[in-house]
This record gives structure tokens, C-alpha cells and sequence, in this order.
């Protein structure tokens, strides 16, 4: 990436006296096949971006940075039409379609009817699954489980580029805090690190060892960046974040995937204090291109640039235009923008030729990567060969048993076995298909997923199943209700099936509250009037207000949006087939009136008060909460050394047993404070968690391997680390060990 970045300088260098004509700085000479470097296998690729930028006239590097949408709703009548208003100069297209072959025809335009050839890259939102439907990325980072989570987004690469897909608008990496915002279902949770932790697989999952591999698909980090700090949970609004925690909070986790070689990033629709994300030349370029050397391209949000207007910021669609690809905008999503003015600003010399010959080598550079000058079209294969394969389900499976976090389980009602005769599955999520897929499921079909009501019948053969709806799940119709206490005497335990549609999470799906909607209450208030046991199974893209449900429970399983496999997984869960090992990874507040509580805030002024005087301060279920049908007993925590200098390393360890006759699987969470620090830091901070199996009655020892100048700094407001000497502590459940940190 750095090698590039210092190329690219020379490139515009040597292209920068090129005068801005209809034919470029094409010689005779350079027509020659034998000097056709940039359609050359053979030579680099630094070379061959060179030599085609030379060769580009202005209007056919403006059109390399603009993105248009085709393919929905296409038919056998408007598919010549609208092929007809694709310019076969365009640089990318969202390409909202699964079939390779119009793909290809597309791509076939390009590179017969453009002057010099230049491939398409095409790209889509495969944010959890192309038509494997893999469990929303919420979901994803309670498994704690990266590697498989990066085998997920490996195989969801490999359907995506069957169907002729480049290139995913994915992960979505925001730090979010506030679970009214619908997009807490894209991302990784609360934390920093974790969020890092999974941008790094996810971005190692699509994109594998080599971008040009048949198998990978580009990746997109978004949204550049603190779009999850949103007031109020509110979509498209302005953020408020200082410098400070704009370094340690909300560039962590898009740092990681920058480093591990992320090929793109997206900027935000947020306002940064007052600069909105889209027009932000400090994170764009001086921090993502210019401290972090990042060498790949920043594409907007959907028309996130004319919305610069909405913004105040841009008195028109000329201005927005300037303020984005200054700021460091390369491609623009959309409204076509930059197709309409960057001619005309560069004619005015409001943006140099150097900018444009930048952003427009970074986007070459890409489509050479994923090799696509070379290789432009896909191999068209049947669709029983694409989708749906074996190996897809069976870790789409495995990641949702991972995934589904026990919340509650009062005198051990679960798990259920074969011991119960009989069995009411009631509610309106119970015998649901598409809601299971969640938000953001791209090709996901509701007949592939398994309800959970037939989950069950088919998990608990000796048992009798009832069903009844009970309710819809919202409005104020309970005429349901009957049925449901009627099945629900019937049965020896209760399970009812809540949640949210699938629509209530992801974009533009912010709400007031994260309470279940009056209707779904009433029904479980009924219910557990009969006195009979409750297990209460959720779906859903958000955390959830349960304050009212959680009493009226024995049992609480938050299965999340499982995708694909539906039910099979909590139904398992419910018979013991499979033993929870789920976490947390964001909290569940008592009630919405604690909305923002996470578990890394800093420290207060008064430790013991200032908290709302009606409800408790403490959360219902906070970060890392999850049960397990094992029970994990910890030793002590050992460390190799308390005292240490700068630059040593240390080693600390847990024994965790498993004292039970169930195997099962347990995730330690190693968590750093600095009690005394020149800045006011985190209460604590998560720094490393692992994730082992440990067999009934069986030892496994979990190690931190501790280096302070990654563990115990802290980065200021200009994103410098910095490592203090004094007191540190490391700690493990209620278990800390104190470390000094020498000069």
C-alpha cells in the first residue's frame, strides 16, 4: 500500500502536463500492441495503471469515478432499453440482479463499444449473505467466534462472484451505542475492539489471499466514519464527537480493516461536528490516505454527496461536488455529480488534474486487482451449483448456534430434552420465514428458512406440538389471545416466539423505543397467567427493552435474525442438542430511559450518584452476558510478572474447568483500566477475548499475551499512542490482577 501510494505521486507527475484535449497524450508511437503496457499481463500493476491513465482523455476519467444502479425489476421488454442508458465508459454499477449472464453483457459493452476498453467493477449490498443467509452481523460478534464468522463472509464472496458481483458495500464497522438506531443490526456492537476484531475477518473472508482469485469479492469498510453516533438513534443526523473520541472510539475498528488490506471505504451520510463525513478532507484524506496510507478508493453513500445541500454546506450540486472529491471522495454513488461538473471544475481550476488522476488510479488500481482487465467476465454456471450448497448451510448453521445468547434460565428449565410430553409454540414470530432473514438480505428467499415452529416439531418428535399465532405483531387485534390460552393449557411448557420484523432494524428504521409493541406484551401477560412454565424466544435486530417481559420468563434465548437455517438452531438449544456459548456483544438496557448505557463508559464525577432516581442504574443484561448449559468454574489469575518496563511483554493466564457432565464452549474476556491517567480513560476496556471448547469435567487455560505499547496506551485527539508508567489493572469476571508499569 505504501509502495503504491508513492507511485501514484509519480504517476501524476508524469501525466500532469498532459493537456486536457479529446485524445489525452496518446502518441502514434504509444498505439504500437508491443507498448500496450496497461492490457500487458505480465507487467505490474503500477505500471500498467500508469501507462492507461496516460492514455485517458478527461471525460473518460470522470466517468471511472461515477457509480450508477441497474437490474431491478428487469424483464424481458425493458432490458435493451435499459442497457442503452449505461455508458460503456461508466466505472461501476450497483448491480441489483443474480444473473451472470446480463452481467456479463454489461460487461461486454464496456469493453467492446469504450475506446480504450475498460472493464466495470460491480457491486452490491451482501452485507450478511447472498443467498446463503448467514445471522445479521449483530448476531455474528455474540459468537465471538472471527474465524468462522470470516469462513461466512468467504463463502458469501464466493456466490456473490458466481452471480457477478466485484465487489460488497460490507462490513459495516460504526461503533453503535445506541440501539434505537435501526443500523445497530449491520455492525459489531458497542466495543471498539471487537468491531476491529471482525472488520479484520470479514475483510479477510471476502477478499481472501488474492483479490484477482476467482473465489474473492472486494471489500467496503463503511461508514467513514462515526455514523453510529447518531443523536438520539435518528438515521442521516448529526453527530457530535470531539477528536478524542473520534481517535479511540470510532476510527479503531476502520483502522483495522485498513490494515488488513480493506480495498475500499465508504464515507458517511453523518455531519462530524459541524463537517459533514462526505466533504471531510481531516478523516479522508489526512488521516485514511495520508496517515494511514491507505491505497485503495473512498466511494460515497448513496447520493451522500448531493445531500451535501441538505447538509448546509453546498449551496448547489456544482459546490457539493468540489467539497466531496476535495475532501477525498473518489467515486460517487448514485446522483451522478461528478459525471455532471468535474469537467468543468477542473476547466475552472477549482479541483486540480492531479486530484482527479488520483482518485481515478485508485479505482484502476482495484479493477486490476480483483483482475478484471484480464478476466472481465464470470463463468456462468447452473444455479444448483451457486446457491445453497451443503458446505454454505452447514456454516451458516454453526454460526447461529454460536450466534443465539441464553439470557435467562431460571431453576434450569432448559434445557427441555425429551422430558416434556407436550409443547404450545405461540406468537407471531413462531411460524414466521422472512422476518427470521433480517434486514439487508439480499437474494434470501423466506421458502428456504426453516420456522421455528417447524424447527421444534421436527427437534421434539416424542412430543406433542401446538401452535396459535396469538397475535400479529403489531396493532391492537387480540382476538387471538383465545386460541392462544386455549393451546397453551393444553401443553406441559409454553414457548412463545416474539420480535421484530425484519424492516423495524437496518437503514431508516430508527425508533423511539426498543420495547416490543404493546400487543406482543399482552400476549406473554396472558399467558403466564396460566402458571405454567415460559420460555420466551426473540427475534430481533436490536437490543430490546425487557424489563416487563424478562419477569413474566423462566427461560430467555435471543436467537437475533438467524438467516437462512430459521429455526433449527434455537430449536437444538431448546432440546439440549446444542449448549449456548453466545455473549453479548451490546447491551441490554433495564429500559429505553437509559439509552445511551454501555458497558466502557468513563468514569463519573460522583461514582454513586447522578443516576435516574426511577429506574435501576445497572443494565438488564450487560456486554458478555450469556448463560451456558455447562458450568465454567475460573481459577485464579496468574501473571508471569506485576512488574514490567516498556518494552517487555507478560503473560497472564486463566484455568477455566468445565464442572459439569455437558461439553461446552466458553469465551474469556480480558479487559484493561488505567486507574490514573493524564486523560480521563474508559471504566474498562476490552483488549483480547478467546473463545475455546472445553469438555465436561475437563481444564482448559486461557492465556493474555499482554504488550503494553498495544494494551495499556491510549491515542490523544491527533491519533498519537501514548504509553504512561504507574498502576495498571487486568481483569477477568470479578478477578484482577494489578500490573506496574516501570519507566
Amino acid at each position: 500500500m505504501k509502495k503504491y501510494i508513492k507511485y501514484r505521486k509519480a504517476i501524476i507527475a508524469v501525466i500532469g502536463f498532459c493537456l486536457l484535449t479529446e485524445f489525452g497524450c496518446v502518441s502514434s508511437e504509444e498505439k504500437s500492441s508491443d507498448l500496450v503496457v496497461y492490457k500487458n499481463q505480465e507487467a505490474p500493476i503500477d505500471d500498467r495503471v500508469k501507462d492507461l491513465l496516460g492514455r485517458m482523455t478527461l471525460e473518460e476519467k470522470v466517468y471511472q469515478l461515477n457509480q450508477v444502479a441497474f437490474g431491478k425489476h428487469m424483464t424481458a421488454n425493458n432490458i435493451g432499453g435499459e442497457m442503452d442508458k449505461v455508458s460503456p465508459l461508466i466505472g461501476s454499477i450497483i448491480y441489483v440482479n443474480q444473473d451472470p449472464n446480463l452481467r456479463n453483457d454489461l460487461q461486454k459493452k464496456a469493453m467492446e463499444q469504450s475506446r480504450l476498453g475498460i472493464p466495470i467493477i460491480f457491486a452490491n449490498d451482501i452485507i450478511h449473505g447472498f443467498k446463503t443467509i448467514y445471522p445479521i452481523s449483530l448476531a455474528q460478534a455474540c459468537s465471538w467466534n472471527a474465524e468462522l464468522v470470516e469462513q461466512a463472509c468467504a463463502m458469501a464472496a464466493k456466490e456473490s462472484k458466481v452471480s457477478g458481483i466485484d465487489w460488497t458495500f460490507s462490513p459495516m464497522v460504526d461503533v453503535a451505542r445506541d440501539p434505537r438506531w435501526g443500523r445497530v443490526a449491520e455492525g459489531y456492537g458497542e466495543d471498539p475492539y471487537t468491531n476491529a476484531v471482525f472488520s479484520k475477518a470479514s475483510v479477510k473472508g471476502y477478499q481472501g489471499n488474492d483479490l484477482a482469485d476467482e473465489n474473492s469479492i472486494a471489500a467496503c469498510l463503511k461508514h467513514y466514519v462515526g455514523y453510529g453516533a447518531s443523536e438520539g438513534g435518528q438515521d442521516y443526523i448529526y453527530t457530535e464527537i470531539s477528536n478524542q473520541t473520534l481517535w479511540d472510539t470510532y476510527l479503531p475498528s476502520f483502522e483495522a480493516g485498513v490494515n488488513a488490506g480493506a480495498a475500499t471505504v465508504m464515507s458517511g451520510f453523518n455531519d462530524i461536528s459541524g463537517v459533514p463525513a462526505s466533504a471531510n478532507h481531516y478523516t479522508l484524506t489526512e488521516i485514511l490516505k495520508e496517515k494511514w496510507e491507505m491505497d485503495g478508493f473512498v466511494v460515497s453513500d448513496w447520493n451522500s454527496v448531493k445531500q451535501l445541500i441538505n447538509q448546509g454546506v453546498a449551496s448547489s450540486d456544482k459546490e457539493a461536488t468540489l467539497k466531496a472529491i476535495n475532501a477525498g471522495v473518489d467515486m460517487d454513488m448514485a446522483d451522478r455529480l461528478y459525471l455532471d461538473h468535474i469537467s468543468d471544475l477542473v476547466k475552472e481550476n477549482k479541483v486540480s488534474l492531479n486530484r482527479v488522476d488520483d482518485a481515478v488510479s485508485r479505482v484502476l488500481n482495484l479493477k486490476f486487482q480483483l483482475g478484471l482487465f484480464d478476466k472481465p467476465y464470470v463463468t456462468v454456471t447452473p444455479e444448483y451449483n451457486r446457491y445453497l450448497l451443503p458446505e454454505y448451510i452447514s456454516t451458516a448453521e454453526k454460526l447461529a448456534e454460536e450466534t443465539m445468547v441464553l439470557l435467562k434460565n431460571s431453576d434450569n428449565i432448559l434445557p427441555l430434552n425429551n422430558k416434556v410430553s407436550s409443547l404450545a409454540v405461540i406468537g407471531p414470530m413462531a411460524n414466521n420465514q422472512e422476518d427470521l432473514l433480517g434486514s439487508w438480505s439480499a437474494y434470501g428467499d423466506a421458502k428456504d428458512v426453516e420456522s421455528i415452529y417447524k424447527a421444534i416439531e421436527s427437534e421434539f418428535v416424542q412430543s406433542k406440538i401446538f401452535y396459535a399465532r396469538g397475535c400479529d405483531f403489531d396493532g391492537n387485534d387480540s382476538a387471538g389471545y383465545t386460541e392462544a390460552i386455549n393451546v397453551a393449557r393444553k401443553a406441559e411448557v409454553v414457548v412463545v416466539c416474539l420480535g421484530e420484523k425484519k424492516s423495524w432494524s437496518g437503514e431508516n428504521a430508527s425508533r423511539s423505543t426498543i420495547s416490543l409493541p404493546k400487543i406482543q406484551e399482552d400476549l406473554l401477560l396472558k399467558l403466564s397467567e396460566l402458571g405454567k412454565p415460559i420460555v420466551l424466544l426473540l427475534s430481533n435486530g436490536r437490543p430490546l427493552d425487557l424489563s416487563r417481559l424478562a419477569p413474566l420468563s423462566d427461560g430467555i434465548i435471543e436467537l437475533w435474525q438467524p438467516g437462512v437455517v430459521g429455526g433449527k438452531p434455537v430449536a437444538g438449544i431448546l432440546s439440549g442438542r446444542i449448549n449456548p456459548s453466545g455473549k453479548l456483544a451490546m447491551t441490554f438496557p433495564f429500559s429505553t430511559g437509559q439509552v445511551p448505557i454501555y458497558y466502557n463508559m468513563r468514569k463519573k464525577a460522583r461514582p454513586t450518584s447522578g443516576m435516574y432516581q426511577d429506574i435501576t442504574k445497572e443494565p438488564l443484561y450487560g456486554f458478555t452476558h450469556g448463560l451456558s448449559y455447562s458450568n465454567f468454574k475460573y481459577g485464579d489469575l496468574k501473571s508471569s510478572k506485576t512488574n514490567l518496563r516498556k518494552d517487555e511483554n507478560l503473560i497472564i493466564e486463566i484455568p477455566v474447568t468445565n464442572a459439569s457432565d455437558v461439553d461446552g464452549a466458553e469465551v474469556v474476556h480480558w479487559f484493561i483500566s488505567d486507574p490514573v491517567c493524564s486523560i480521563s480513560r474508559p471504566i474498562k476496556e476490552l483488549k483480547f477475548f478467546e473463545k475455546k471448547s472445553i469438555k465436561a469435567g475437563t481444564t482448559e487455560v486461557f492465556e493474555f499475551h499482554l504488550n503494553p505499547i498495544r494494551d495499556l496506551s491510549f491515542v490523544d485527539s491527533s491519533g498519537n499512542k501514548i504509553l504512561e508508567s504507574g498502576e495498571y489493572h487486568v481483569s477477568v469476571g470479578n478477578q484482577k490482577i494489578v500490573i506496574n508499569l516501570l519507566d
